[in-house]
């Protein structure tokens, strides 16, 4: 409950000053960027982007209810949609509860009642987008101290669970080793059909397969200083990786 009554306060206060701004600097005029449409991770189950926005009150129940702290409230500093819950996959990404409890916790449809499963969400999907940067591909051990950012993420936190503090044990065991993170560290029950290390040698690199469903877990837990791995919020598998052709 402290960290809703936190995330509202930040919204509330951003969105303050940001109308307090608009209002002195630019009279009735509205900057486009707060008006399009938001290209956030959302969490599980969000229907279509314009349908979420309308639909979602606002409430923070779904933020409330997830037990790794992976959901929080935007506000007028990211763009339209100021109040309604997303993911910030460098964070903390989405960990496919089994029970869903963001769908179940959601009052007013914006997330989807229908999702029963975490695997079946359509978030988005997983890029290698800068490949330069991935450990496995340069043959890198994964450095000491790699997780030191989630860990920090998570002793902020007022209520941390048993569920976070098992993943961080997990984590840890590959300090020093050659790096499988984004692939052995993906929460789906079968990860192999979102994420395998293909290669040879002491040269793999990630592939992405149509099971996954943009969790945002491997961007989070990337032990580059920067990102290898990025989700793409709202793609398909299709949309990426067989429209336009894009290897994984």
């Amino acid at each position: 409950m402290a960290n809703i009554k936190e995330e509202r306060r930040g919204f509330i206060k951003f969105s303050t000053l940001g109308i307090l701004g608009l209002a002195l600097g630019t009279g009735v005029v509205i900057s486009p960027h707060l008006l399009r449409a938001e290209m956030r991770l959302r969490p599980p189950g969000a229907v279509p982007e314009k349908e979420f926005l309308a639909l979602c009150i606002k409430c923070g129940q779904c933020l409330q209810v997830c037990p790794y702290h992976s959901i929080k409230l935007s506000d007028l500093v990211m763009g339209h949609g100021v109040g309604t819950p997303h993911i910030d996959p460098r964070e903390r990404g989405c960990y496919a509860c089994s029970a869903v409890p963001c769908v179940l916790a959601c009052p007013s449809g914006a997330l989807e009642h229908t999702l029963e499963k975490a695997e079946d969400a359509h978030m988005g999907i997983a890029v290698l987008e800068f490949p330069n940067r991935c450990l496995a591909l340069t043959n890198t051990p994964v450095p000491k101290g790699h997780s030191k950012r989630i860990h920090d993420f998570t002793n902020k936190q007022n209520n941390v669970t048993q569920l976070e503090r098992d993943m961080l044990s997990k984590l840890d065991e590959f300090e020093g080793k050659q790096c499988t993170i984004c692939a052995d560290m993906c929460p789906l029950p079968n990860p192999l059909s979102a994420i395998s290390m293909v290669g040879s040698g002491d040269s793999k690199k990630p592939e992405i397969y149509d099971g996954c469903i943009g969790c945002g877990v491997c961007e989070e837990l990337c032990p580059a200083n920067e990102p290898a791995i990025v989700v793409k919020p709202r793609l398909t598998y299709e949309d990426y990786y067989v429209v336009k052709g894009v290897k994984s």
